[in-house]
């Protein structure tokens, strides 16, 4: 029995080592000899591993189970069944056992210890080696066609580049999706399945910073980050999102977690608002009643001093500039009214922008839509249409949020179609 795995990234690693794990381990009882072969069309394998986690390699979350499928944010159901075979824990244990010891950080993100994305694609190598998975690089499946032999066995010929030629029993495509394409991740996957006549849903990039209109402002606050803001995104009257933590100015826009997390929940974010609270911790009456001791306090400082006390530096001048107070740097605290205090108070409450639109798949982590999950088997990752074709990972149209859950998901989607490419 040929199974090929097509995809060397965490999902297909994860599948041919367990496929070739489960055949070793029943060799005796095989009805005949099995080859595993998995095939990468980069020049090394979990090229897209290398760039995640700043270089560090988030490789999953260590957080309770219904955390987990919490952040799971399109089609958590359909991952239970792959969760329940092969958990965060059982991700963790296996690449302890292979080499690269891990630790927890703050959020239960899990990193190699030694801070090194290579660390953990090296456990994966060691994992590939140990069940002797032929690992062919370099090596890019242009076409896959299916035929039934002379016993009515679905076949499945894979033609590559370099002209390789492979009959294969079982195939998983494991090829990611389209976010990072400088990593190989091109949409193969979605083009192999719609030519089987399966369903791809749209497909869109997701946790992506957003293209900003007020974009002169956001090149004036070009490496801010905020740090404990509140964030809100609505249309008209509607919230559509909101959350609280950490988002970073950029020279187009806007980033940062909140950000790249609002981007996996927001279907149409053109002409959407971003309300930015900057004192979530304080009421307007409370930042009124501060204001009002500060002008107390400062009596003949000008306005610009007291925001100052407010405000990260880098922010004031365009804070100011929203003001739009008349003669603003020139204005002493004794010059503000009540309306003009109304007005500041209501503007640190309530800072906004309009997003534009989102930015394309090479800022991207990951790709949001894929191949339709209706027509996968969630127990086995086997396609309902073409019996022993199966898919795994970012190919698929489930995603999570940042924190490690979206190489979880495609870690515990390639175990279960391993576990099913050898037929147990």
């Amino acid at each position: 029995m040929i199974i090929v795995i097509i995809g060397g990234g965490p999902s297909g690693m994860i599948a041919a080592s367990t496929a070739a794990k489960l055949y070793k381990e029943n060799m005796e009882k095989a009805k005949e000899p099995s080859q595993i072969i998995l095939i990468e069309k980069n020049e090394k394998l979990g090229k897209k591993l290398f760039i995640t986690g700043k270089g560090r390699c988030n490789l999953t979350n260590a957080c309770e189970n219904e955390i987990f499928f919490k952040n799971v944010i399109r089609n958590s159901k359909f991952m239970y069944s792959s969760f329940t075979n092969f958990s965060n824990i059982d991700l963790m244990n296996l690449i302890e056992e292979n080499g690269c010891k891990l630790k927890v950080e703050r959020g239960n993100r899990v990193f190699p210890v030694g801070d090194k994305s290579y660390d953990i694609i090296d456990a994966f190598k060691n994992l590939l080696k140990k069940y002797k998975v032929d690992v062919k690089l370099n090596t890019e499946v242009k076409r896959i066609s299916i035929y039934n032999d002379n016993d009515n066995n679905v076949k499945f010929e894979i033609c590559t580049n370099n002209k390789l030629k492979i009959i294969a029993d079982k195939v998983l495509i494991s090829t990611g999706g389209l976010s990072y394409p400088s990593t190989g991740s091109t949409g193969d996957g979605y083009s192999f399945a719609k030519n089987f006549g399966l369903n791809v849903t749209k497909c869109i990039p997701a946790l992506v910073p957003y293209n900003i209109k007020e974009i002169s402002e956001c090149k004036k606050l070009q490496g801010l980050t905020l740090k404990n803001v509140s964030l809100r995104i609505f249309d008209e009257n509607k919230v559509l999102y909101e959350d609280f933590g950490e988002m970073l100015f950029t020279h187009f826009g806007l980033s940062g977690p909140l950000i790249l997390s609002s981007s996996s929940y927001i279907d149409n974010e053109k002409n959407k608002i971003i309300s930015i609270d900057l004192k979530p911790a304080l009421t307007y009456d409370q930042i009124d009643k501060k204001l009002l001791r500060y002008f107390d306090e400062y009596h003949s400082k000008n306005i610009k001093s007291i925001i100052k006390l407010l405000l990260p530096n880098s922010l004031v001048d365009v804070f100011i500039e929203r003001l739009d107070f008349n003669n603003v740097l020139d204005l002493s605290v004794s010059d503000i009214d009540k309306n003009m205090r109304k007005k500041i108070v209501n503007l640190i409450k309530d800072f906004r922008f309009t997003i534009v639109d989102r930015r394309d798949f090479t800022e991207a982590i990951i790709t949001r839509g894929g191949v339709d999950i209706k027509e996968i088997n969630p127990k086995t990752m086997e396609s309902k249409k073409i019996k022993n074709l199966y898919f795994s990972g970012e190919v698929l149209d489930v995603d999570g949020l940042t924190g490690g859950f979206n190489i979880q998901i495609a870690c515990s989607t390639g175990f279960t179609a391993g576990k099913y490419l050898y037929g147990i």
